[in-house]
Order: C-alpha cells, then structure tokens, then sequence
C-alpha cells in the first residue's frame, strides 16, 4: 500500500525549497478549489473572510470553534494543497489551545494559526485590538507545540499582534520566544514599514509570514520584495473576497437597474467544469447505477 503523504508534510516540503510561496487566502471550499485549480501549492482560510462568508459578520471573535473547525475541514476536504487553518486565541486557555491543534489537525489542516491577542480577538489592521500578557501567550504557543508533539501531525504559525500596543521590540521579543518553545512558522502581525519588516526578518529565525492586505497598514510589497527581505510566505487574506464581493455588488447594482451583463459572468461551461460537473459524469461511467447523475 502507498503511504500518502500528509498535509503537514507536503507543508513542510514547501518550505524546504527556501522559496517564497504567494499563498491567497480561502473563505470556503470553493474559494480554495479556484486557488488550487489556478496552480497555487498553498491557502489559508482567512478568518475575515470566512466570517464574512459563513455568517455574515466581521472578524471580531464572533465564530465559534465549532463552526471554523467545520468551514476548514469543508476546505480540506475540496483540496489536495495544503492549507493553514486560523486558530484565533485558541478559543480559551491552554488545554482548550491543545483541544484547537488537535481538532485542525483531525480536520486535515496542515497548519494552525494561533496569536496572542486578547479574546475575543480582531482582524489585525482594524482598531481595538490588544494582546494578551506574555506569560499567557507563551503557554497558548507552548500548549499548540505540546499537542503537535503529542501526535498531532500539524504544524504551528505562531502569530503576534503587540506591534500594535507594545511597539516593534516587543512582537520581535514574542516571536522570538515562540520559536524558541517549537513553534515552526513565524508571524509578526502589522510592521508598517519596509525598514520594520526588514528588521523582524534579520531578527528571527526559521519561515516568516508576510499578511498582505490591500489598503492595510503593512507595505504592499511584490513577492520579488517580500522574499528578498526574508520572508517565505505572502499571505492575501482579503483578494479573493474583495474581488468577489465587487463583482457580486456591481452585478447585482446592473440587475437591479434592468441592465444585466453577461460579459460580466463566467461561461456556463467553465462554471460547470470548475466546480466538478465534468470530472462528477466522467467518474461516473464507471458505474452502471450512477451515469444519470
């Protein structure tokens, strides 16, 4: 029998290569059908977006452990690339942290995010977010990295957001003190400037993470940049959903004013064919039982 290879360890191969990968941000599945299917080698569910899609509510902790372990593993299940799953705070202190890896982890994540903002937590380049002591954000890494080493076959991106309340030194601190305690993937939310991310990237060690959000605090750098100051990973958490809101809108606005374009839309064919109407009849010529549909 051929062993497959896991989530994790198709991850870690990737960052093996030393090269930057540009990672756009999935909101469900078909979101991250669409990324695989355009060649990109890894997603992230980002939680702005995924809120946005399943509830209709901004990121402010509103989503409850349940229902994003349920979104990530509807991801999962419609890929094969790797994906890195959002773990907020963990949801609660650091057995619920080990209970969150371990659920990613069943969940086919190849990753999890966890940070250390104070819950209920915020999308991290909109006001009132603030961290939590770094006693309490060290056990919440230290937990992820005990259930990875537990049997988890997940790795960690370890996130933290005191740029924002503490100033540089701190998140450089922080991260720092993560990897120490095994966290296998770096992320300082929010430097505001190239001479900032340049100097969190000479400063730590191991795969750090980029967040590219368009209209954000961090400089929109182009993955020739970002890898040439040390990153590994470009995270654009918000394209695909503000592409895809701006599209729905304008469409809806044409409907509504008697003017619809279907220069606008994607081709019934292609529709079909990229959310599996094809490979679904083509599969099912096998069977005798099933070739009506």
């Amino acid at each position: 029998m051929i062993k497959q290879t896991s989530p994790a360890d198709k991850l870690r191969a990737l960052l093996a290569t030393g090269d930057l990968i540009t990672m756009p941000c999935c909101f469900d599945a078909l979101s991250a059908k669409l990324i695989e299917q355009e060649g990109f080698g890894l997603t992230f569910m980002s939680g702005f977006s995924a809120a946005a899609s399943r509830i209709g509510e901004p990121d402010l902790g509103l989503m409850s452990y349940g229902e994003v372990l349920d979104q990530a593993r509807n991801i999962t299940d419609a890929v094969s690339i790797p994906v890195i799953g959002d773990g907020d705070t963990g949801y609660g202190n650091a057995m619920n942290v080990k209970r969150t890896v371990a659920g990613f982890a069943k969940a086919g994540c190849a990753a999890v995010m966890i940070e250390d903002q104070l819950a209920p937590k915020r999308c991290g380049h909109t006001k009132g977010k603030e961290v939590v002591g770094r006693d309490e954000a060290f056990d919440r890494i230290k937990a992820a990295v005990d259930a990875r080493e537990a049997g988890a076959d997940i790795l960690i991106l370890a996130r933290t957001d005191a740029r924002h309340q503490h100033g540089l030194s701190e998140a450089i601190d922080r991260a720092a003190k993560f990897a120490e305690l095994g966290a296998d993937i770096l992320f300082v939310e929010a430097p505001k400037t190239v001479a900032e991310m340049r100097e969190l990237c000479a400063a730590l060690p191991g795969p750090k993470m980029a967040n590219i959000v368009e209209g954000g605090e961090t400089p929109d750098l182009t993955p020739e940049e970002l890898s040439d100051i040390g990153y590994q990973i470009a995270a654009y958490p918000l394209s695909l959903m503000a592409a895809a809101m701006k599209a729905m809108v304008e469409t809806l606005q044409l409907m509504k004013a008697g003017k619809p374009r279907t220069d606008m839309l994607m081709d019934w064919g292609q529709l079909r064919n990229r959310i599996g109407f094809d490979a679904y009849y083509e599969e099912s010529e096998r069977y005798a039982t099933s070739k009506r549909g």
